[in-house]
């Protein structure tokens, strides 16, 4: 059985709002309040951020501190493939959500020949590329990143110079190239979509599960349903953003949506997925206990990474 290491990344340089390089700590906070023993049990380490560049204020108008996001990729995505190279599963807990292509990409420097799939549960597609974003948050563009995308047919902005010379790169992080093909992913709860977005959804037919399904038919038979849309891959990659559950639940996060699942739905989610052998790393993002009282959001992300956690370690053996 392949052991636990948590890989902490205190990194907020993609997000919009600030604050979420805190939540890792906020999360810790809770698990002692919750008097849990989970970063007793298992060793975590921790990736160097660059956030001191928030004081300088965003260069890159379409692609905001893309040049800070490129370092943090890489690192991550150096962190990841090490670890599992040493045989360790890594659980993620990182501030925002654009780090989580670092998490891919060393996935896919660890196993270049396999297959990857990944199951992106969030209120966002986060699609964008710094063509079409309407904000330059590089935390919406983690997806498109991975796959390789420019989305010219949506083309709004017009990036130039450095700007392009870093987004070039930062496709490349880890090894050339896409890193996931789209038939690979499967969205969970997204609800909060621009049309660039919607575009590229509709064009490359993208695997959807929406809120609705999970309140129909409840959260263990979607995440089964989930997993079977991800049957032709050989591992499983599980990115949660805290927003993906209800905004009246998760006011402790940068970009909270109506609509969206329960805190249970999300535990129940998160543990069934992680049952699955196929699944080789999973990720929490976006607490920012800087919005939030009394740590609520943290708490609640704790519950679910600890029933994650469990999952891990209660499952056979992974198959190499």
């Amino acid at each position: 059985m392949k052991e636990i290491k948590i890989i902490e990344v205190k990194s907020e340089i993609g997000a919009g709002t600030r604050g979420a390089s805190l939540g890792v700590e906020a999360i810790k906070i809770a698990s002692l309040d919750l008097k849990s023993d989970l970063f007793r049990r298992y060793d975590s380490i921790e990736v160097e951020n660059v956030n001191e560049l928030l004081f300088d204020g965003a260069e890159h108008a379409h692609a905001k501190f893309i040049d800070g996001v490129l370092i943090m990729e890489e690192r991550v995505c150096l962190e990841v493939y090490e670890q599992i190279f040493d045989d360790f599963f890594p659980m993620i807990m990182a501030g925002d959500h654009s780090t989580a292509y670092g998490t891919i990409a060393g996935i896919k420097k660890a196993y270049p020949k396999k297959r990857l799939g990944v199951i992106w549960i969030d209120a966002h597609a986060d699609i964008h590329t710094p063509f079409t974003t309407p904000s330059g948050n590089m935390h919406g563009m983690s997806i498109a990143m991975a796959c390789g995308f420019d989305n010219f047919e949506c083309k709004v902005n017009d990036p130039r110079g450095e700007t392009l010379d870093y987004w070039e790169q930062i496709k490349n992080v880890g090894t050339p190239g896409p890193k996931i093909n789209t038939e690979d992913i499967v969205y969970i709860a997204v609800r909060d979509i621009e049309k660039p977005e919607n575009y590229l959804l509709n064009k490359y037919n993208i695997n959807f599960i929406d809120v609705e399904d999970v309140r129909k038919a409840g959260a263990v038979l979607m995440a089964q349903k989930a997993l079977k849309m991800l049957d032709h891959c050989d591992l499983i990659y599980v990115s949660f953003d805290v927003d993906s559950i209800d905004s009246r639940f998760s006011t402790g996060t940068g970009t909270p949506v109506p609509n969206g699942l329960t805190i249970e739905e999300a535990k129940l989610l998160n543990l069934e997925l992680c049952k699955d052998p196929k699944v080789c790393a999973w990720e929490i993002v976006e607490v920012n206990p800087t919005l939030d009282t009394e740590n609520r959001m943290a708490e609640s992300a704790f519950e679910i990474m600890e029933g994650a956690a469990k999952s891990i370690v209660n499952r056979s053996v992974m198959a190499n």
